[in-house]
């Protein structure tokens, strides 16, 4: 099993607190490995990083800014990490437009920062730059988006996440060659998933948090966009696709690895809009209810964005394991058996181990 590759290997998550980054933290130290953290404190109340008791599997943790070049280079030197998931980010379109400067700042400059603190490492490092599928150029077009599509983005958050990729492939080409790895050890590559939901996410303006929000206040959810459609997906299944992609850069230092690679959805997979996800995930949970605004004049959000996976699942075998109807049921359980009274981290290596009994890797 790839995955075994992690056993007993050194391992920084930035952005450990958030969503993502828990989950990842999680399932890192229940395949072995050995976890280490930088990162803000969490921004919500509750969230996964708290209520799944992260810190107690953690090797070491630093709660830092990840624009503070001088604390993230001093971490990752003392911890010597063999393999690095960049996922601190600030990681919402609409808090984007309200603090453009901290969003490009955060997501181009402390992505930079991370990659400049590698590349000083001095040691054979794989890194995983997580950035977001809003990075291409969102040119309204029904097919997935590819890893050869142009970047781009309308709002600040698009764009930052479609400059960070231009920088690793910067910093890829001209410090971290992969036909050169021999000489510099370093294996550069950068990721790009759909719209992840699953338990534990309480952030702000997210479809499912605003969702739970609302049905355990007892008040109905208001949609803006209940037409959107989103490459919707389990917080697990790109977090597969990263810790796959690690595993072959650690163990096979193989030079077609260090690239840009997307796991999203299955492209067959049927549109599914903001309204046909919240019925679901309200007749999952019991009760709930929505209503919609389709009135108010709101900040440009795209309508329709997918991606293409076609690579990943060619050259990494990777595999998508729960389509949108199970995803929608697995994360409404989840917050309704926590909001019961069930403990977060148990819930949460429960979906990891019926996510993975099927896997192949």
């Amino acid at each position: 099993m790839i995955f075994d590759t992690f056993k007993g290997k050194t391992v920084i998550v930035t952005g450990h607190t958030g969503f993502k980054g828990s989950w990842l933290c999680l399932w890192l130290a229940q395949l072995g490995a050995e976890v280490h953290g930088f990162s803000l404190p969490p921004n919500t109340e509750p969230n996964h990083y708290t209520a799944a008791r992260i810190s107690e599997l953690l090797k070491s943790e630093k709660l830092g800014d990840i624009r503070d070049l001088g604390a993230l280079t001093d971490y990752i030197h003392s911890v010597k990490p063999d393999c690095i998931f960049h996922l601190a980010a600030q990681p919402l379109v609409r808090r984007s437009y309200a603090e453009p400067i901290e969003t490009f700042d955060t997501n181009v400059m402390g992505s930079i920062y991370l990659m400049e603190a590698v590349r000083t490492l001095g040691k054979p490092c794989s890194v995983v730059m997580i950035t977001s599928d809003k990075c291409y150029e969102n040119v309204g077009k029904a097919e997935g988006y590819v890893e050869t599509d142009p970047m781009g983005g309308h709002d600040p958050y698009s764009a930052s996440k479609g400059c960070a990729e231009l920088a690793v492939a910067s910093y890829r080409r001209s410090f971290f060659p992969p036909e050169d790895i021999a000489k510099h050890g370093v294996m550069l590559a950068s990721v790009r998933a759909g719209n992840v939901v699953g338990g534990g996410d309480w952030a702000e303006d997210r479809i499912i948090p605003d969702a739970v929000r609302a049905v355990t206040s007892g008040r109905p959810l208001e949609i803006r966009s209940p037409n959107a459609v989103r490459p919707w997906q389990h917080v697990l299944e790109p977090l597969s696709g990263y810790l796959l992609l690690a595993a072959k850069m650690m163990r096979t230092k193989s030079a077609v690895c260090a690239d840009g690679w997307n796991f999203g959805p299955k492209e067959n997979s049927p549109a599914v809009t903001v309204a046909e996800i919240i019925d679901t995930f309200y007749n999952v949970w019991g009760k709930g209810k929505a209503q919609y605004d389709t009135e108010t004049k709101h900040l440009h959000e795209a309508a329709f964005l997918t991606l293409s996976s076609e690579k990943a699942e060619a050259v990494l075998g990777w595999k998508q394991q729960w389509d949108v109807a199970e995803t929608m049921k697995i994360t409404a359980e989840w917050y309704k058996n926590y909001y019961s009274g069930a403990d977060a981290r148990e819930l949460s290596l429960s979906d990891i181990t019926a996510f993975t009994k099927h896997q192949e890797y």
